[in-house]
């Protein structure tokens, strides 16, 4: 008997193996596949599939399904590779944005000028999004402000880092906004930077100033999923207090195995973070990661993200393993 069978969804193109004995629910979510259900509100057919190829068991009653068959992944076996269309389930990046309502549970500083905002989406039940996506504030009497979320999406509430520092009058006009008990308008999810499934590869992030916040998701993500390779965070800042979440990125060494942490603080004395860009590439090439072999995340300013895009790729990382929201809304020309 194999060991594993080869699950393949339809049309998002994600793959999973499930185990023998295994059920196809409990093996998506051990690969990271949110498949919608709601067995713990004892709904059924939520998780309703339909078999395109291969051949599988149904747990309850022991009838083989075959092509065609309408199947619960809940109570459903692999007894070969199987292909299977779920139109809930979608691929990374491809979920429509939508506004919804969410209103401001708390709002805390986590350092001199970093917010924790935490929010209830009125509707979450009826949202989906992916591990490194974004969302949009929308208030009154003015454009969108675009923020990385930095919670799973297995999460019932969704966090913010929002940076509120005495240069910047729009953090502080957002940050003033989202007071608790307020409601706000927002509209998620954005970005193709994500993940849809648990990487096939090791994972390299590398985060700049709240760009953490996006790496804070992906990390939460993964470890709720069986994904065991190595992953190493560099977050660089321009001062240590700028590290507004080290005891956390600490405690994930810590824990989770397969986790290794590095901080990058500027040491110049005139403390422009334009400075540092190349000291964050340097420290991460200067790092024991073999780059022909890893999945890239990076999440900052275009100016750094490129910097270290081109330091990487000339080091020997392939261009198609780069992953980061720049490259989508900040195109070079």
């Amino acid at each position: 008997m194999a060991d594993s069978y080869r699950v393949r969804l339809q049309p998002c193109g994600l793959e999973y193996r499930a185990n023998a004995g295994d059920d196809l629910l409990s093996a998506a979510a051990a690969a990271g596949i949110a498949v919608p259900m709601a067995c713990r509100n004892g709904v059924c057919e939520t998780c309703e599939a339909h078999m395109l190829a291969g051949t599988a068991v149904n747990t309850r009653n022991q009838n083989t399904l075959a092509v065609a068959s309408r199947l619960m992944l809940c109570r459903t076996r692999a007894l070969a590779d199987v292909e299977l269309e779920i139109t809930s389930v979608i691929a990374a990046g491809s979920n429509p944005p939508r506004k919804v309502l969410a209103k401001v549970l708390d709002a805390r500083p986590l350092n001199h000028d970093i917010f924790r905002i935490e929010l209830q989406l009125l509707r979450r039940r009826e949202l989906a999004f992916h591990a490194g996506q974004y969302l949009a504030i929308h208030l009154d009497n003015a454009g969108p402000a675009y923020f990385s979320i930095a919670s799973s999406p297995q999460q019932a509430n969704i966090e913010l880092n929002i940076q509120a520092s005495p240069g910047w009058a729009s953090g502080q006009i957002i940050v003033n906004a989202l007071q608790v008990g307020a409601e706000v308008m927002v509209e998620l999810p954005h970005g193709k930077a994500c993940l849809a499934a648990i990487p096939k590869k090791p994972l390299l992030l590398i985060a700049a100033g709240t760009g953490f916040a996006q790496m804070k998701s992906l990390i939460e993500y993964l470890r709720s999923t069986d994904y065991n390779q190595p992953v190493v965070l560099f977050w660089g800042v321009r001062q240590r207090q700028d590290l507004y979440l080290q005891s956390l990125a600490e405690q994930w060494a810590k824990d989770w195995p397969p986790f290794r942490f590095v901080p990058v603080v500027g040491d110049n004395e005139d403390n422009e973070w334009s400075g540092h860009h190349g000291q964050l590439a340097h420290a991460v090439l200067g790092a024991d990661i073999d780059l022909s072999n890893v999945e890239v995340h990076a999440s900052g300013s275009p100016t750094m993200v490129y910097t270290l895009m081109d330091a990487l790729k000339d080091a020997g990382m392939p261009a198609d393993v780069f992953f980061s929201d720049v490259l989508e809304y900040a195109p070079r020309s």
